[in-house]
């Protein structure tokens, strides 16, 4: 089977392209995740798209082959979902340190994404020399869930066919929709979920805000920090949260406007064991945590409550001892 008459609507350019149904798009990605499909073609999709851009339909089809073809995750208690895909090369990468808060406030947190990256510090490298899980099984992670620690999951294990898409940006050097797919996985199959989903660029918040309604999906959206799903340490931004789609204007949090006056304490060099034995300080409670950080955690706590149908806890001892 060939995806050409797909790549002749999308490889049009960006003025001439026409995007794909849901169907379609669903059909176009269960070929390339099931290498149905030469190298080739893979190539010509993965150019043709990233000229093009995904719409918010063909997002929700290439979402729906990449979901068929995950591991199933269950949890019957709040959980959040942090993507990591793309680690830091400016300042410390701190989402295992969210992870960790978030754990202390009694909820289960799964994080996912690629081991290594050659010219970026990866969470998973963090996650080692913390000495948290790095789960290759289902029976890891609920292991690690169950000792109440945040999970770290391979995108191999979670979806292998997905893993290797987003193999071909070390060939053709540019991302594809893999990796936009990537950060909107919804792992888990059961109980309250809210993923946390992050952008670079304002104009991609827009298209995921509308992704976001038309899936209706229970989602945080927030401009990512260097493509990370935590809060930049020196400026609280804007957190969107969304149940079932719509917009909750009474649980999400406005940015930090004006100039900064005072910055938190970062490590000066940003290596795993260097942001490791950082993030280590702030759980113990030797240092507080970046104020920013502590509002992503507690506006990610009283949103889980809400979705859980739960009364919504008051969020106290961020930087004190494991719950």
């Amino acid at each position: 089977m060939s995806i050409a008459p797909y790549i002749r609507e999308i490889g049009r350019g960006r003025d001439g392209a026409r995007s794909l149904d849901s169907a379609q798009a669903h059909d176009l990605m269960s070929q390339v995740l099931d290498q149905r499909v030469t190298d080739l073609e893979i190539g010509a999709f993965a150019l043709a798209m990233r000229i093009k851009g995904e719409s918010v339909t063909e997002l929700a089809g290439f979402l729906d082959a990449a979901h068929e073809r995950c591991i199933a995750i269950r949890t019957d208690v709040a959980t959040v979902v942090l993507p990591s895909y793309n680690g830091s090369r400016k300042i410390p990468n701190l989402t295992a340190l969210l992870a960790l808060l978030l754990t202390q406030q009694g909820l289960r947190v799964l994080v996912h994404g690629p081991v290594r990256d050659g010219t970026r510090v990866t969470t998973a490298e963090i996650f080692r020399d913390l000495g948290l899980t790095c789960a290759g099984t289902t029976r890891e992670i609920e292991d690690a869930w169950s000792r109440r620690e945040p999970v770290f999951v391979r995108t191999e294990v979670l979806c292998p066919p997905l893993a290797r898409l987003l193999e071909v940006r070390n060939v053709v050097g540019l991302r594809n929709p893999g990796h936009t797919v990537a950060k909107l996985l919804a792992v888990c199959r059961s109980g309250p979920t809210l993923r946390v989903v992050n952008y670079t660029h304002p104009e991609y918040g827009t298209r995921l805000a509308e992704f976001i309604a038309h899936t209706r999906a229970d989602a945080m959206l927030m401009r990512g920090t260097e493509g990370e799903p935590v809060a930049d340490a020196r400026r609280r931004q804007a957190l969107d949260v969304y149940f079932a789609g719509e917009h909750r204007a009474d649980l999400s949090l406005a940015g930090q406007q004006g100039v900064v006056t005072e910055m938190p304490v970062l490590p000066r060099t940003i290596d795993a064991p260097t942001t490791a034995s950082y993030i280590q300080a702030i759980v113990s409670g030797a240092m507080p945590a970046p104020p920013a950080i502590t509002a992503q955690v507690e506006c990610l706590s009283r949103a889980l409550g809400a979705l859980d149908g739960s009364a919504v806890r008051e969020v106290i001892g961020l930087t004190g001892g494991a719950a």
